[in-house]
């Protein structure tokens, strides 16, 4: 079995760990409502994707 011959310094664990932090998700805004959405995604806001009605939503 593989054994480490010596410790793994806690520098270099963190420096390999750099990267994995979590990134702020992506947003745009609606060409309809001007609302931000996620890209791809129905606005939840006015049901609009791609100039087109897609989803009905209830007005509060």
């Amino acid at each position: 079995m593989a054994v480490p011959k010596q410790k793994t310094a806690k520098a270099r664990t963190r420096r390999r760990r750099a990267h994995d932090a979590l990134k702020t998700p992506m947003n745009s805004t609606c060409d309809k409502c001007g609302e931000p959405k996620m890209p791809h995604r129905v606005c939840s806001h006015c049901g609009f994707y791609r100039g087109r009605k897609v989803l009905e939503v209830e007005e509060v």
